[in-house]
């Protein structure tokens, strides 16, 4: 199942990326999931690359997957999202065990048994995101709850087994309280919905989930919180993670677009400058340094905050100015690299078979993640300036 000492390059060595890469563009015509990359991806062990070697896992720093999660995007952006969901269950695992808390301990010996983890978070319409919640979280005798809600953006959805998922309990008398858990695929009270048929990022087949109830028993409740923003340890694992590997997956977009870009304009000839390459043109040649600059400013800030994550540095009250900084500079950063590569690269991209026309469409999902840009300049600007005091 993979050694210990594997790292991402001999992890995800070139043979697999490049099955993988072949594969994307099939994937993406059919809006299809990504069977075949996924069960290539667990005979190497890569679903417990952040699982503790004790049971059953790689044991990697946060250092290690962000590398990783860089290369297999390069390849397959929908793949590399999709898996990040159920990465980031296990680096919060990993978080939260750096820092003396168990609570997540029954999660990492499930991964490292096999288990895959969905994220099942995202509400339409829930701005507050971790701070509040639609879904009713119902008390049950013995204290486990059923949750009643609609959960959007279900990545892995015809994969996971276990669904990381929280909801708001207005019932019990110390309420309301914001309650994560987790549920089993088997409950019979779990809908998945086939309607996942989006412009980029087809492949993750993220499928709204309906919860009639579901139910986490009450060792798979691991929070019950105020509602609001919260200092929660827990909730600090979900917001560095996310966010994190989240940067990582775009980083990996925008260097492989570089790589497209280079390779194109060393390929394409000039018929006004006697057929001498693009390379030799001096627009064409801004542009791809416009991009290098700044790609070349990412993996340098993913690899420094992921080493404070894995080191325990305190931040203080600037770590999720940080993380959100980080995650809207990542993936406007893979934005701004791809629309580059596609203008060095020509009307070719334009076509739907062509790979940096699918980043072209893949890299827009960066801008639906949380943290917002809206979002992350009040949360950096309160860091920074305070807050607001009417």
């Amino acid at each position: 199942m993979g050694v210990v000492s594997a790292t991402p390059e001999t992890l995800l060595h070139d043979d697999l990326l490049e099955r993988v890469r072949e594969r994307a563009a099939g994937y993406d015509r059919r809006n299809a999931f990504f069977a075949e990359d996924l069960e290539d991806l667990r005979a190497t062990g890569y679903l417990t690359a952040l699982v503790p070697t004790e049971f059953g896992g790689l044991g990697w720093a946060l250092e290690d997957a962000v590398r990783a999660q860089m290369r297999l995007a390069g390849a397959a952006p929908s793949t590399a999202l999709a898996v990040n969901m159920h990465l980031i269950w296990t680096a919060v695992a990993k978080v939260l065990r750096d820092r003396g808390d168990d609570s997540l301990e029954f999660l990492q010996r499930e991964a490292g048994d096999g288990e895959i983890f969905g994220f099942g978070i995202s509400e339409a319409g829930n701005d507050l995101v971790l701070f509040g919640s639609r879904t009713a979280a119902d008390p049950q005798p013995g204290g486990g709850y059923r949750f009643t809600g609609r959960k959007i953006f279900t990545s892995l959805s015809p994969a996971w087994t276990r669904l990381g998922t929280m909801g708001l309990d207005t019932a019990s008398a110390d309420g309301p309280k914001l309650v994560y858990g987790f549920i089993d695929r088997e409950d019979p009270d779990i809908r998945i919905l086939d309607d996942w048929d989006t412009m980029g990022m087809r492949a993750t087949q993220s499928n709204t989930t309906v919860l009639d109830g579901a139910f986490a028993a009450s060792d798979r409740i691991v929070r019950r919180l105020d509602p609001g923003p919260n200092a929660d340890p827990f909730i600090f694992g979900i917001f560095s993670c996310f966010e994190l590997l989240l940067a990582s997956v775009y980083a990996g977009i925008g260097a492989r677009a570089l790589d497209l870009a280079v390779a194109s304009a060393h390929r394409r000839t000039s018929m006004k400058n006697d057929g001498a390459p693009l390379s030799q043109d001096p627009d064409i040649r801004w542009r791809v340094a416009d991009a290098a600059i700044a790609q070349d400013a990412i993996e340098p800030q993913l690899i420094a905050i992921a080493r404070d994550l894995d080191g325990l540095v305190d931040h203080g009250a600037h770590w999720f100015a940080k993380l959100s900084s980080l995650k809207v500079r990542a993936t406007e950063t893979a934005k701004h690299v791809v629309d580059q590569a596609v203008r060095v690269s020509g009307g070719s991209t334009y076509f739907s078979g062509s790979e940096l026309g699918r980043l072209y469409r893949d890299v827009l999902a960066g801008i639906f993640h949380p943290s917002d840009d809206e979002s992350a300049h009040s949360t950096v600007a309160t860091a920074w300036l305070g807050p607001l005091t009417s």
